[in-house]
């Protein structure tokens, strides 16, 4: 990237709350960046708002209805060419006009527009982590033969990209580390027992202590398959084996993640649980910017908690460890029924205690195979998502 001419970005999911905070960001920097393209669901009122405010070149929306409703809405002489479906989410992050590429489309929906940013050879700020635990294999390929940049935007993979040593060319490696201590907040229910977990409702389930989040990874984070997904991100993304990522619950958020150094040291990086840090970091790397965030108040904070996370009531985490050490396409099988399991959670098929049992069940009942092209994955996905269905079905019956 040119740092002294204005950079195009494309944002997809640009009307989730990564997407919005990337906005932000993007718009206190006018001459550096803009917001040139934009990709959405469904949700036309919220992409016709952003249009008019940052008037990108493309806007598209993945729902062939709500494309038409865009279409529709959007005066004509604003500019904005209206795009739909995956043809269209392909086109923008891949457009050789684009220079960044904000991967937020959220689960696994979001893997075939970031794994095509990639092997364009794109700045890939990757807030997608489905991309890495469904094809991790497949996506790092693509980065290491395009050439692309891809950028970690989760608080605490960014935290751990910040905190490892760089070579001379200020490329992030591993020497001398010994392992990565992942941050997780615990969410909503850490102190609760098994049994008010599962008289849990979605609301309860969704109200994060720390951070303002979608629904479904809300819901990731009171179960911890969150930090699950994010441990077998943390593997491919810094090639360690899952022995050497640690989860430390860390109730405060302030501490986003640790990197632990062969001669006993700890490198952290702290922060208030803004996105728009890791966002403005990603944009701006290996320079920074101001991402609108208030400096850290560490005397105002004054304390930080750590302790080690509870198994036997979160399984979730348990189950990512092990799909991530089985190999293959356990990690896709792992996330393709959670994924399941939480939009049944959400809807009020099946209680808080069923999303581990289904994953589980469907971890066992599906085959694994060699992920070695994104047809496999998607197979193996399609699979999971099948019998994952089944299994919520069968509790409804």
């Amino acid at each position: 990237m040119n740092s002294t001419t204005q950079q195009a970005v494309a944002v997809l999911g640009s009307t989730g709350s990564i997407g919005v905070s990337t906005l932000d960001v993007i718009a206190r920097h006018p001459d550096s960046y803009r917001a040139w393209a934009l990709a959405a669901n469904t949700s036309v009122e919220a992409m016709r708002d952003q249009c008019l405010t940052h008037q990108p070149e493309y806007a598209v929306m993945m729902c062939p209805d709500a494309a038409e409703q865009l279409r529709a809405v959007l005066p004509a002489e604003l500019g904005t060419t209206v795009l739909q479906g995956e043809e269209g989410l392909h086109k923008i992050a891949t457009d050789p006009a684009v220079d960044a590429v904000m991967a937020a489309v959220v689960g696994a929906a979001g893997l075939p527009s970031t794994l095509a940013a990639a092997r364009a050879g794109k700045r890939v700020l990757l807030a997608n982590k489905e991309s890495l635990v469904m094809a991790g294999h497949l996506l790092m390929e693509a980065v290491r033969d395009s050439g692309a940049l891809l950028l970690p935007i989760d608080s605490e993979h960014n935290a751990i990209f910040q905190c490892l040593p760089v070579d001379r060319a200020g490329r992030p490696g591993r020497a001398g580390v010994s392992k990565v201590l992942l941050t997780a907040s615990g969410g909503p229910f850490r102190t609760w027992t098994p049994a008010q977990m599962a008289a849990a409702t979605p609301e309860q389930a969704c109200a994060h202590p720390n951070w303002d989040m979608g629904r479904k990874i809300s819901v990731d984070s009171a179960t911890l398959m969150n930090k699950g997904l994010e441990l077998i991100e943390a593997c491919w993304l810094f090639d360690l084996p899952a022995p050497q990522v640690e989860v430390v619950v860390h109730p405060q958020s302030i501490v986003h993640s640790m990197v632990q150094y062969d001669d006993g040291s700890v490198l952290a990086q702290l922060g208030n649980p803004d996105m728009r840090t890791p966002i403005a970091y990603g944009l701006a790397w290996p320079q920074r910017i101001d991402a609108g965030v208030a400096p850290l108040d560490l005397i105002s904070q004054g304390r930080l908690d750590f302790e080690a996370p509870d198994e036997g009531r979160f399984p979730c985490l348990r189950l990512a460890r092990e799909s991530v050490m089985a190999g293959g396409t356990a990690a896709a099988i792992c996330n393709a029924a959670n994924e399941v399991a939480v939009a049944a959670f959400l809807d009020g098929h099946v209680g808080f205690g069923d999303i581990p049992a289904i994953i589980e069940r469907t971890l066992a009942d599906t085959p694994v195979v060699e992920p070695d092209s994104l047809a496999v994955v998607e197979s193996a996905d399609a699979q999971a998502r099948a019998c994952a269905a089944l299994l919520v079905e069968n509790r409804n019956s």
